[in-house]
C-alpha cells in the first residue's frame, strides 16, 4: 500500500533514470524488502537481484516474482555488509529506505563498492528531513537520527551526488493514509500527526543520492 502511494506522478522514478541506465543490465535491489520494485526493473534490465536481510520477507517477494511469471530476477537472502555476489558484478544498485542512513553504514558502502563494476552506478534513496511535510513529520519521529545537514555532508564527502526530489505520496482512501502512517511512526506520533493533517495527499520530499564507480 505504501509502495503504491508514493511517488504516483513518477518524478523519483524519473530521476533515477537520469541517472543511471539498466536497460540490460545487472540490477541489484539492496534490501527489496517484499520485492515491489524488482518486477520493474526487470522490465528492462538483463538481470535483477533482490537482497533481503529478513527471511519472510524473501519468501514475499520471491511469490511476488513467482506470481508475476518474472523469469529474469532472484532474491537471496544476505545483508548490505555481507551482499551475496561476486566482485565487479552490478552495474546498478538500488537502496530506498533501507540501511543507507548516514553514519554507520561505511561497511555497507565498502561491501557496495567491491560488487560495483567499473562505471556502475549506485542509487541510494532516503527521506529528505529539512523540508516538505513529512520531513517535519520525520524530524519528530525520529529525533536521535543526525540532522539533515550532517546526513547531507556525510555523502557528499563521499563523493556521492544529491538531486531533490518531490515525490510525494497519494492515498486511494483515508484509511490507506491512517494505515501507513501508523507503521512509520510511534503511536503518538501517528496519532497528532492523524489529527492535523487532512485530505488524501501528503507533500514528501526526498534525497536521490548517486554515485558511479
Amino acid at each position: 500500500m505504501e509502495n503504491t502511494a508514493a511517488d504516483p506522478d513518477g518524478r523519483l522514478w524519473s530521476a533515477m533514470e537520469s541517472r543511471a541506465d539498466w536497460t540490460g543490465a545487472t540490477v541489484l535491489d539492496l534490501g527489496c524488502g517484499t520485492g515491489f520494485h524488482l518486477p520493474l526493473f526487470a522490465q528492462r534490465a538483463g538481470r535483477v537481484v533482490g537482497v533481503e536481510p529478513h527471511q519472510g520477507l524473501v519468501g514475499l517477494a520471491r511469490r511476488r516474482l513467482t506470481a508475476r511469471g518474472v523469469g529474469n530476477a532472484v532474491v537471496l537472502p544476505g545483508t548490505a555488509q555481507e551482499i551475496p555476489l561476486p566482485d565487479a558484478s552490478v552495474d546498478v544498485a538500488h537502496a530506498r529506505w533501507a540501511y543507507f542512513f548516514g553514519r554507520g553504514c561505511e561497511p555497507g558502502l565498502a561491501e557496495l563498492a567491491r560488487v560495483m563494476r567499473p562505471g556502475g552506478t549506485a542509487l541510494v534513496i532516503d527521506n529528505d528531513g529539512s523540508r516538505s511535510t513529512f520531513g517535519a513529520w520525520f524530524r519528530r519521529g525520529y529525533p536521535h537520527l543526525d540532522p539533515p545537514a550532517e546526513t547531507e555532508r556525510f555523502w557528499t564527502l563521499r563523493g556521492w551526488t544529491l538531486d531533490r526530489v518531490d515525490m510525494g505520496w497519494r492515498f486511494a482512501s483515508r484509511e490507506d493514509l491512517a494505515a501507513v502512517v501508523r507503521i512509520e511512526f510511534n503511536p503518538a506520533t501517528a496519532e497528532e500527526i492523524l489529527r492535523h493533517h487532512e485530505g488524501l495527499e501528503v507533500d514528501y520530499a526526498v534525497n536521490l543520492w548517486s554515485r558511479t564507480f
